[in-house]
């Protein structure tokens, strides 16, 4: 009797552990901010966590490199950032909102660097499952 109660009492922690661990980053999470965030925390400090939530299935990053412009897919991207997991940039950051409304908010992330500045435009848009990037476009200066 005493090994059934153990079961059982495991069995429910386990239920309400995966349950709470299911809905941690849906609904309430997928705002703006945390996509902002998360992107942000990402690409300055290599830190993935949630970031795969927050890109959207489309999401496409380009650059501006002179003259050519050069076009990233989330796989790519992605790739690109677990290889350099948990490193962190040396820059100053500061971000601006370009334009917003209600399903799309336009943002300016800069990374200022020793001797030049990135500015990332990053495009958010709330896609029915919440906010998700869904374009990066970076220029240097």
């Amino acid at each position: 009797m005493k090994t059934l109660r153990s079961i059982m009492l495991g069995l429910a922690l386990l239920l309400v552990c995966g349950a709470t661990k299911a809905s941690n980053i849906r609904g309430d999470k997928l705002t703006r901010n945390h996509a902002l965030y998360t992107y942000a925390d990402a690409i300055t400090q290599g830190k993935l966590n949630n970031l795969n939530d927050v890109l959207d299935k489309t999401a496409e990053f380009s650059m501006l490199r002179g003259k050519t412009i050069i076009t990233f897919s989330r796989k790519q991207m992605l790739d690109y950032l677990k290889s350099n997991k948990n490193v962190e940039e040396i820059c100053t950051t500061s971000t601006s909102i370009i334009a917003s409304d209600a399903n799309v908010e336009l943002v300016k992330f800069d990374m200022k660097f020793k001797g030049f500045v990135r500015h990332n435009y990053i495009t958010i848009a709330n896609t029915g499952n919440g906010w998700k990037i869904t374009n990066v476009y970076s220029t240097f200066s």
